[in-house]
């Protein structure tokens, strides 16, 4: 095997991989698709573009997602510190100016001397000679996964995943709305839109009835729970509105009163002129997105730059075909990274960029990769999606219910301590492995 490394797909995975190896000295040939053969959904040249959300959820260190970020920034992780250097207020949450954010992504990759970017749409995979890891993600394309098929059988799977509309904050009418957030950090606040008990009825009726965007490609229709179009939680009932994105908990009025339903409307650019709806996405036919948009309080005179739309992701069944380096158990000089390994989220398909990209250089230095303790989220999580004793496989989000935890004390921040101890341990065990390749 050559010291080149193949990578195929600079989503977040795939840059966050070839970071990781090209630091360590090795050589890396990045090849995307998307600039020969775009598609629906992304919508810029940049490298690592967030087609969904503009946010990579938490930054507490009492939630899963905020442990695994302080876990990635240990490994120096590319897209943590693009993501510190572009974010935008968003009261927990981290958010991030999107375009700036794959801009810093693009410029990093760009200037690295080990990394060549390549535009191609890789048609076939040399498992022999070449070390490859496809990151390919969720919008893999229709000859990749023909040669995905080749690789690992009949072992694939899918969900529906879907965006939230965007709008200009100039066309939002402010005396019908107010700002408020729900975690009362004191970084951002979101724009709330109250409703009515009679206006949540009428606008969950328009839901209900509402056209959507209807193609082969969606007959069979599963969805993350995570990533649910509105339209469909509305035909699930109002309460599962009235207790997830609609929900007014923490949400009061200056006057103090507590609406009905609230919607929020987070920022979604560092110059604070787009914000996007939280939790609405959707596969409504876009003239429906507006029309119905348009009967929120404040949404009269709305105007949408970025649809919602939906895409079908691919993953892979994990745990039937990788081991804990993300190595095809069969074909060890292929990996798999990111989102398309089954987890869901972008921090959660960075970190398995990073696992892989450990798994490739334990090969390069010939050394024997460890697992990482599963009390670390970067861990749990490779544990997840490898664990061969799964029944059932589905798409995972990092949450506290995967790590091992202490007996004596479950509390979120005893985990998040034992993760840093934890994870300094590994990076101590694994020192020789992630020594620069000569």
């Amino acid at each position: 095997m050559g010291k080149v490394v193949k990578i195929i797909g600079a989503g977040l995975a795939g840059t966050e991989a070839a970071y990781q190896l090209a630091k360590h000295g090795v050589k890396v040939k990045l090849y995307e698709s998307k600039f020969i053969n775009p598609n629906p959904v992304q919508k810029t040249d940049q490298l690592a573009e967030l087609v969904c959300s503009n946010t990579l959820r938490s930054r507490s260190k009492t939630n899963a997602v905020g442990i695994l970020k302080t876990e990635l920034e240990a490994f120096d992780s590319l897209v943590i510190r693009a993501a510190y250097a572009n974010q935008i207020p968003g009261d927990d949450a981290l958010a991030v100016d999107r375009l700036e954010f794959s801009q810093y992504i693009t410029k990093m990759i760009n200037n690295e001397p080990n990394i060549e970017i390549i535009s191609e749409d890789v048609l076939a995979i040399d498992d022999e000679n070449e070390i490859t890891i496809i990151a390919s993600g969720p919008l893999t394309t229709d000859n990749l996964k023909a040669e995905i098929q080749r690789l690992i059988g009949n072992q694939k799977l899918y969900f529906m995943d879907a965006s939230a509309p965007i709008i200009e904050k100039a066309s939002i009418d402010f005396s019908q709305v107010y700002l408020n957030s729900r975690h009362k950090t004191g970084d951002g606040e979101y724009i709330c839109i109250p409703l009515t008990e009679h206006q949540f009825n009428e606008f969950h009726n328009a839901l209900v009835s509402a056209e959507v965007v209807k193609t082969k490609e969606f007959e069979k229709e599963i969805f993350f729970r995570g990533c649910q179009p509105i339209e469909q939680m509305a035909k699930q009932g109002k309460r599962v509105l009235l207790n997830g994105p609609m929900s007014p908990n923490n949400l009061p009025m200056p006057n103090g009163e507590i609406p009905f339903a609230v919607v929020q409307l987070r920022q979604d650019n560092a110059i604070d002129t787009l914000y996007n709806f939280v939790g609405f996405q959707t596969n409504l036919k876009w003239p429906e997105q507006k029309r119905i948009l348009k009967t929120l309080p404040g949404m009269n005179n709305l105007e949408i730059v970025r649809y919602g739309v939906m895409h079908k992701n691919y993953y892979i069944n994990s745990p039937k075909i990788l081991n804990h380096k993300l190595q095809v158990m069969r074909k060890k000089n292929v990996f798999f990274a990111g989102q398309i390994t089954g987890v869901e989220g972008y921090v959660e398909s960075t970190a398995l960029g990073v696992v892989a990209a450990l798994g490739v250089l334990s090969i390069l230095n010939n050394k024997k990769l460890p697992k990482m303790p599963n009390t670390t989220v970067i861990g749990a999580l490779t544990n997840y999606v490898t664990n061969e004793k799964l029944k059932k496989f589905n798409p995972m989000k990092a949450n506290m219910g995967i790590l091992d935890r202490s007996a004596s004390d479950q509390s979120e921040l005893f985990s998040y301590n034992q993760s840093v101890i934890d994870l300094n341990a590994y990076l101590e065990e694994i020192k020789d492995i992630i020594k620069p390749v000569e």
